[in-house]
């Protein structure tokens, strides 16, 4: 029970990696706030957390992109949680393509929820860690955000920006001890992986040196790992969690 006495925010939770992130954060004590875009969502995947793990798990419906939404995610969770202690960065979008064929909105709406989303949401809670002067925050970056990728030069474009952004607020919010990290997945075995062709994802694998794509609980298991006492001496830091690809 690492998380015992904590309480947790979490974007873009209904499935994949932050599902399973959140997930693990209930069963191993905290109570939670959960987001997706579809307040449904939200509350499907709140009810599975909530009694499987038998924590309080809290879901809303926000735009991360929208300021004035995640503001009042941020505060309406605060209220629900009493505080906020843990922040993960998950949310995100991809809208592919070829740069010479990009559009200016494919651009923009990457760019949106994906990094501006993350500035939101981060703003808002650690007015609430300063209080308190304790705060972890894990945010969801990528490999192609560190090494690009071709045709995903707007998705790079957010998560190399989320790089950034988390370096300058681990430097800004250190004494206050709030920690700012970053988790790089690699591929990842979720529904934004499972539209590609089989073929597609063969290769892939075989251009991993542990010859597999990622689980979600893979990387929650790296972002529980950021968030726990065990490191309590690092922040700023970008893990890389790929399995060898970018090797």
């Amino acid at each position: 029970m690492r998380f015992e006495n904590k309480t947790a925010i979490v974007t873009g939770a209904s499935r994949g990696i932050g599902f399973e992130t959140a997930r693990q954060l209930a069963l191993q004590g905290a109570n939670l706030a959960i987001c997706a875009t579809k307040l449904e969502t939200a509350q499907a995947a709140a009810q599975k957390i909530a009694e499987e793990s038998g924590r309080s798990v809290f879901p809303f419906q926000a735009n991360v992109a929208d300021t004035t939404e995640a503001a009042a995610f941020v505060a309406q969770a605060a209220e629900k949680l009493g505080k906020i202690d843990l922040l993960v960065n998950n949310a995100g979008v991809t809208r592919d393509g070829l740069l010479i064929k990009m559009s200016e909105q494919a651009w923009d709406d990457v760019l949106a929820i994906n990094l501006k989303g993350v500035f939101n949401i981060t703003k808002a809670a650690v007015a609430h860690m300063m209080k308190a002067r304790f705060g972890r925050i894990v945010s969801i970056a990528s490999i192609v955000g560190v090494h690009g990728n071709a045709g995903q030069a707007n998705y790079a474009a957010s998560k190399a920006g989320i790089v950034g952004f988390t370096k300058s607020i681990a430097k800004e919010l250190a004494s206050r001890n709030i920690h700012a990290n970053v988790v790089a997945p690699g591929y990842v075995d979720t529904d934004m992986t499972a539209a590609l062709k089989d073929d597609v994802k063969k290769s892939l694998q075989e251009a991993i040196p542990l010859k597999r794509t990622a689980c979600p609980i893979d990387i929650a298991n790296a972002v529980l790992f950021l968030l726990s006492d065990e490191a309590d001496y690092i922040t700023g830091q970008t893990l890389e969690v790929d399995g060898g690809l970018s090797l």
